[in-house]
């Protein structure tokens, strides 16, 4: 585990800051749930009742603890078998490979003490799980219902579609999860994180991520009613008219393009309505760092309003011009050495999300934050262009 410093605060309590997610405990432990070593001693291995679908193969017979009674089916199983999505566990059930006291149930059935959940397929029927990262991913937030990440840019959120076997920020926390119940001796996850909102692979920044199904819930509520505050710092083109300190909003819907996949844009016809917040944080010679504050949540929605409003990220290939940023792009005069290739000064999104603000879910009243300090490549950069493009007065 590592240590780091502070950038949370919730209700004036100091909470647990950091801990080092990695790959390593992905050979042992919670993740090779299909063996009964290690298991409570209250389940036992039996033939597979008739009827469901794994006939002639074994089933696992799993006895309710006390505190998980209430607990709906899936949630249950979400904590029994860490790397399967709810989906697929969903599935499970409604094709009876998932029995309760040996009868078919629904996946939001609500457990009873006393209950016996028989469980009919094998770990060889799990999908692919999500890979953890080799790199440590710091956690800036904890309490008892959420944490927050700190997503490095070039990480996905969740397993990509073409590069399943790359590591993602899921796979950080659910292994995360896992190391943790088996320090501490549990059979099962204490907690399963839940993902509630999403940041693009090449933005960096703080990610909030529910414990609990109750938390995610309320987050969610909250994302849909404007109730979680999100700010985003980003390097701009061009030197923004607008007056020092305040705000000022970008109005303008947006909708899929339909020239190329993936990509939006504004489209005032039949484009969803979007607003983003804006503010001069730092200005530069020929460009802006810019505070954002999303109010609706579109894909996309702050590179394509910058870039609609006339100044795109300085690095961004799908609304921008460039996809990395080079000093003698920025540097008067300067040349590279001859026969050196020059190095980028940064080539993914000058883009950051430094903090987000939600109210505890637990009690509905504490008002938490959580920050997410400048990334070096980010920091590297500001402090280029205060040497090679300071900071210059401007004139409306």
């Amino acid at each position: 585990m590592c240590l780091r410093g502070g950038g949370s605060v919730c209700g004036g309590l100091r909470p647990r800051l950091c801990r080092a997610l990695s790959q390593s405990a992905l050979r042992g432990g919670l993740a090779s749930r299909g063996s009964s070593a290690g298991r409570s001693q209250c389940r036992r291995i039996a033939h597979c009742p008739s009827g469901t679908l794994l006939t002639g193969g074994s089933v696992e017979h799993l006895t309710i603890p006390e505190d998980r009674v209430g607990l709906e089916l899936d949630e249950f199983l979400c904590l029994i078998y860490p790397f399967a999505n709810k989906g697929f566990l969903r599935t499970q059930v409604r094709e009876a490979a998932v029995l309760v006291d040996g009868a078919p149930a629904k996946p939001g059935h609500h457990l009873r003490e006393g209950e016996v959940v028989s469980v009919c397929f094998t770990e060889a029927d799990l999908p692919r799980r999500p890979v953890a990262p080799g790199e440590a991913v710091e956690i800036l937030h904890e309490d008892a219902s959420v944490l927050v990440a700190n997503k490095p840019a070039g990480l996905a959120v969740e397993p990509e579609r073409w590069h399943r076997d790359a590591g993602c920020l899921s796979g950080a926390l659910l292994q995360d999860a896992v190391e943790r119940s088996d320090l501490e001796g549990d059979t099962m996850l204490r907690f399963r994180p839940r993902l509630v909102h999403r940041i693009d692979k090449d933005t960096s920044g703080a990610l909030l991520v529910a414990k609990n199904l109750e938390a995610e819930r309320a987050l969610r509520a909250a994302f849909d009613s404007g109730g979680i505050r999100k700010e985003y710092l980003a390097l701009v083109e061009g030197e923004s008219p607008l007056t020092d300190g305040e705000w000022d909003e970008i109005n303008a819907a947006i909708g899929p393009d339909p020239r190329k996949l993936g990509r939006m844009l504004v489209d005032e016809q039949e484009g969803k309505s979007s607003c983003t917040r804006i503010k001069v944080e730092q200005r530069f010679e020929g460009y802006t760092l810019m505070r954002c504050q999303p109010v609706t949540g579109r894909t996309h929605q702050i590179r394509v309003h910058l870039s609609w409003a006339g100044f795109p990220l300085m690095v961004d290939t799908l609304y921008g011009r460039r996809g990395e940023l080079l000093l003698s792009e920025i540097k008067r005069n300067y040349r590279p050495k001859r026969g050196v290739s020059e190095r980028p000064l940064m080539d993914r999104l000058t883009l950051h999300a430094h903090s987000i603000a939600w109210i505890d879910p637990l009690d509905g009243e504490t008002p938490c934050r959580a920050e997410a300090p400048l990334p070096p490549d980010f920091s590297r950069l500001l402090k280029q262009l205060s040497r090679v493009r300071p900071p210059r007065e401007w004139r409306s």
